[in-house]
């Protein structure tokens, strides 16, 4: 009786101080998922800016450098638990908060949503590679069994889970590096004048490629979920997070200008591969290396996908345990001091809606996924870029510089919002900002009851949210 006495009036929690900075950029890195861009997402942006991919990756990164940077500014005052909930919450309360909250549980859990199911494409292409081919039902098999083990690992051991996404991403990064090098070596340099001679690109098209863009991009902030198991989080997110941002992008625009260079500056063809990096290795006579490229997207996958479950059982932890969510999101495993319930919850939720998709084949499926969780992510990125100088501005610390890179980074996601919607996209796409705004309305109305039933609770979280 005593036990449960003490057990009641002590619950657990996450654990403090577990992650270190390199965990932290684990968690960042892993989340972005930099493998996959060469290995599938950069067909997209090629068959859309042409020649100009690498200059559609170069816009995006300083787009997500801004943002970043007032990711990292809040990170470094309101070092908590689900942060994106927190940092707007405290400046335009916990209705808004907790809107975005809800944005980024979309967010993450499609990003892992579509990270699964890019899982059996690669697994089929690296068992082609060796002459074996595969029905779709082992492959269903082979996914499931891949939710099961994400949940598993997201579920044990947060540092454990952290360690898994550096380790691997770093592993798949520099195979992808050294096969880069290797296509460089065979093109006997590395200038390109097609895509040096930037007065020719269609500049049209390199705008229609920035929403894209910006989805290769997403999870780099999601460090900033964990900030409860950081040990130094005012330090150690904002590197964690500018730090993924800079890299990132780096990455991204001098492996677009490659892999272009290397396929003969035909962006066309990358932009109808549902191989790209593979093929371009190929054309370069590394065919086999193919073999190793797919190991490493589906090495990157898995980090991705067990990256993003961390960040949106953090968040459904965090507006569980102010109760805008049912409050066992906010319960915590006594041993393995991890939000166990909402983890189970995000990977039921991912096996259910990866097994809805099926019908429209792994790689549709992927697209779809993809672009839907963008929406969450662009949306809160704008806000951010506004609550982060107005953040500032309570405390008296606000500059004119601050107001300048707000303003700039909140002008860019509107240009990512605006190219997912003008020109129209293809059925399903056209349906998808529409289907996002539905799932918005869905969470206003249930906090605009919750607002009304229970007024008390919503004045004790604008308390909380500003002490």
């Amino acid at each position: 009786m005593g036990a449960a006495t003490v057990n009641e009036k002590l619950p657990a929690q996450l654990r403090t101080g577990a992650l270190n900075l390199l965990e932290m950029v684990g968690q960042s890195l892993a989340a972005v998922a930099p493998t996959l861009t060469p290995a599938l997402n950069v067909s997209v942006v090629a068959g859309l800016a042409g020649l100009g991919c690498w200059l559609a990756y170069f816009m995006g990164t300083i787009g997500v450098v801004i943002v970043a940077a007032s990711v990292g500014v809040l990170a470094s005052r309101h070092p908590q638990a689900g942060s994106y909930f927190v940092y707007i919450g405290r400046t335009f309360g916990p209705f808004t908060g907790a809107l975005a909250g809800w944005s980024m549980v979309s967010a993450y859990l499609f990003t892992a949503v579509s990270t699964t199911l890019a899982f059996p494409i690669f697994l089929a292409d690296f068992l082609g590679a060796l002459g074996i081919r595969v029905a779709p039902p082992p492959l269903v098999a082979c996914l499931l069994c891949f939710v099961a083990l994400v949940t598993y690992a997201a579920y044990r051991d947060v540092k454990v889970s952290s360690r898994a996404g550096l380790l691997l991403e770093a592993v798949s990064i520099g195979i992808i590096l050294v096969i880069t090098a290797l296509v460089i070596r065979f093109k006997g340099g590395f200038l390109d004048p097609q895509q040096l001679d930037v007065r020719h690109f269609n500049y049209g098209t390199v705008f229609s490629g920035l929403p894209f863009v910006i989805f290769s991009f997403v999870g780099f902030e999601s460090a900033a979920t964990l900030a409860k198991e950081s040990a130094n989080p005012r330090r150690n997110i904002p590197i964690a997070v500018m730090g993924c941002a800079a890299f990132a992008g780096v990455f991204f625009t001098g492996l677009a200008y490659c892999m272009v260079f290397g396929i003969g500056d035909d962006p066309a063809a990358l932009g109808k591969s549902t191989a790209p990096f593979g093929d371009v290795a190929a054309k370069a006579g590394l065919g086999r290396s193919t073999l190793v490229v797919y190991f490493a997207a589906m090495t990157s996958v898995f980090a991705c996908a067990l990256a993003s479950i961390n960040a949106a059982s953090r968040l459904l932890y965090s507006m569980g345990k102010y109760r805008f969510l049912h409050r066992s999101m906010g319960f915590v495993h006594g041993r393995h001091k991890t939000p166990h319930r909402a983890i189970v919850l995000c990977g039921t939720l991912l096996a259910l809606f990866c097994v809805c998709l099926l019908p429209c084949g792994f790689l549709d499926a992927f697209g779809y996924a993809g672009t839907f969780a963008s929406f969450g992510f662009v949306a809160v990125y704008f806000a951010l870029c506004i609550v982060a100088p107005l953040d500032l501005k309570r405390s008296g610390e606000m500059r004119l510089r601050h107001v300048l890179t707000g303003a700039i980074g909140a002008v860019l996601m509107l240009v990512v919002i605006f190219g997912s919607l003008y020109p129209v996209p293809a059925f399903p796409y056209n349906l998808l900002p529409y289907l996002f705004l539905g799932y918005l309305l869905v969470g206003g109305i249930w906090f605009a009851i919750l607002k009304s039933t229970s007024p008390a609770t919503l004045v004790a979280i604008q308390h909380d949210l500003e002490t």
